[in-house]
């Protein structure tokens, strides 16, 4: 019987916005916006449920598409399987190294030069510095930034800036591959070259997780299927099950 990578039981997450006093417009607004449940504690503290019970299970091999409208619980999943937020109720369990490209510039250092930025990301996401010595060179010449990869990255371009996010943030290959929709890459003569890398990326995952508004894209891609609505699972099974029905 195969041992699941990732499993999420009675996963729930309750944190606080503001005291009732400052709300008034801004509670019908944050409503709106979030989609999830509005609580007030004794202390008139408003609390929103991001999360309420979920249950997930998945296998190597599965691809899994989250989608929902937007405030829906998405991304707050995919940073709760992520271990950037820590649930309030139930627990995550992973059977493998987990790698998220939510936000791909997090840990960078305007200050530092490119070369210094590659090695300080990669010791962010957990690499050993002699894994992150055998794929410097590669990150280089992926990123093809010439003689500023030994400037500053506040003397890039925004693309360029682009390039060196990318070609660190797919160079290490991870065990559970979590994405928030699937990533651009910057300037037109890049973005051939970075889909490509996308491609082998996404394939030498074990498992992917992907939030995203295009269904198509799920379609193509995962072969699961999680619906969020107001931080709870509607539907969690096989993509074609529901998409045949919907």
């Amino acid at each position: 019987m195969r041992s699941p990578l990732l499993e999420l039981h009675g996963v729930g997450l309750v944190y606080p916005v503001f005291t009732v006093k400052q709300q008034s417009i801004r509670h019908v607004l944050f409503s709106a916006v979030t989609g999830g449940k509005m609580l007030k504690d004794s202390g008139n503290t408003v609390h929103v449920q991001a999360l309420d019970n979920v249950n997930i299970k998945l296998f190597e091999g599965d691809r899994l598409g989250l989608i929902g409208h937007n405030g829906s619980g998405k991304t707050t999943l995919l940073k709760v399987i992520a271990g950037i937020y820590e649930p309030t109720a139930g627990h995550v369990l992973a059977s493998g190294e987990i790698s998220s490209m939510i936000d791909i510039a997090c840990g960078m250092d305007l200050e530092a030069t490119g070369v210094e930025n590659i090695k300080l990301v990669g010791r962010i996401r957990g690499f050993s510095e002699r894994k992150i010595k055998d794929q410097i060179e590669e990150i280089i010449a992926f990123a093809d930034l010439g003689p500023f990869i030994d400037l500053p990255i506040k003397t890039y371009s925004a693309g360029m800036q682009m390039r060196l996010l990318f070609a660190i943030g797919t160079c290490f290959v991870p065990e559970i591959l979590i994405l928030d929709e699937w990533l651009g890459a910057g300037d037109a003569g890049f973005v051939s070259k970075a889909e490509s890398r996308m491609e082998s990326f996404v394939q030498d995952s074990k498992l992917l997780i992907i939030a995203s508004h295009n269904h198509d894209l799920i379609k193509r891609r995962c072969n699961k299927l999680c619906v969020m609505s107001s931080g709870k699972v509607e539907f969690f099974g096989p993509t074609e099950e529901y998409f045949a029905s919907n």
